[in-house]
């Protein structure tokens, strides 16, 4: 077998790698023993921070530092994935072999952690406002101690609708284009924008290239993801699709960020709420446009059904990529 997948052999692997992941996650053990694909990249990212980030160093010099550190990542993990997709289809039987490159990309999708984080929020706020805030702090960035029951619920709400973007749809996207090298490299540039993407004074010139780089390929999925939440609204008791819509066309352009509106907003306008404006990080008020124009007093009942709806859209994601290849085959 040629040792650069078909497009039907990569749709494959990311369907394969779905499965895998909405099955049985990355287990504890597993992560135990040797960690998570995502960790390494960290420790990576991280030497390269430590190495070239040099604080004394003219802005313009950090800024070029960083599009090199860059660079290094994502021809490290790009290299080291397709030197394993090869091995193992080299190695292995056809069949056998997209099996495998599927179960290493499994890695990459967080389906099943999603849903459990924010539904661990939903049962905490349930339980107290304190359980709920503690649950919403392993997810978002915020401060959790400033937020009424109304803004742990939106936070996690907004979480989901991000992290369906850029956590499940983007690495899924870029997989079933360039099979495991494409998801891995995806999943080491947006890691790279969670470790130094931030405008701080320490990465505001070394993560400018994480950052916008993040942004680019990012572009497809929260598109993706926006027309994703569309169609499982029109699938969904007491949403609305027309209202989804409505909400992107008049909101989405106005988030602070050029991808996570069209999921927010999607999500917003589908359940009737409103998500995002103003927040507090670090002990400081951003502002920020809103997402939706609905209730902003929201509780438990309001993550669970932004739940259903996000399950929904991952089984429309998961029958549109099935009539796609069994199309390309």
């Amino acid at each position: 077998m040629s040792l650069v997948p078909s497009p039907g052999s990569s749709l494959a692997v990311a369907l394969i790698a779905l499965a895998i992941e909405a099955a049985v996650g990355w287990p504890a053990p597993l992560y135990a023993a040797i960690g998570h694909p995502v960790t390494w990249i960290g420790r990576l990212i991280g030497a390269l921070d430590r190495r070239l980030n040099r604080e004394d160093e003219p802005f313009a010099r950090r800024k070029a530092a960083g599009v090199g550190a860059l660079a290094i990542l994502l021809g490290v993990v790009g290299g080291l994935a397709w030197g394993v997709q090869a091995l193992l289809l080299s190695l292995l039987p056809s069949l056998f072999g997209v099996l495998a490159v599927g179960a290493l990309a499994a890695s990459l999708p967080a389906q099943r952690s999603l849903d459990t984080h924010v539904g661990a929020v939903a049962d905490g706020l349930a339980a107290s406002l304190e359980e709920g805030r503690r649950a919403v702090s392993m997810i978002v960035g915020r401060d959790p101690s400033v937020l009424d029951e109304g803004g742990v619920a939106r936070a996690a709400i907004e979480s989901l609708a991000e992290n369906f973007s850029d956590g499940i749809v983007a690495p899924l996207f870029w997989t079933a284009v360039g099979g495991l090298p494409g998801g891995a490299l995806y999943k080491a540039a947006n890691t790279a924008d969670s470790m130094i993407g931030h405008r701080t004074p320490r990465h505001e010139a070394f993560g400018w290239a994480a950052a916008r780089f993040d942004d680019l390929v990012n572009l497809p999925a929260s598109r993706l993801s926006a027309l994703w939440l569309i169609a499982a609204a029109a699938l969904t008791p007491g949403a609305s699709p027309r209202a989804a819509i409505a909400a992107i066309r008049r909101d989405a352009k106005a988030h602070r960020s050029p991808n996570a509106g069209w999921p927010e907003a999607a999500m917003a306008g589908a359940l009737g709420l409103a998500l995002a404006g103003p927040r507090v990080y670090h002990g400081e008020i951003y502002d920020g446009a809103y997402m939706g124009d609905g209730r902003r007093d929201l509780g438990p009942g309001d993550i669970r059904r932004a739940l259903r709806l996000y399950r929904t859209a991952l089984m429309v994601q998961a029958a549109v990529l099935v009539v796609i290849a069994a199309l390309v085959v």
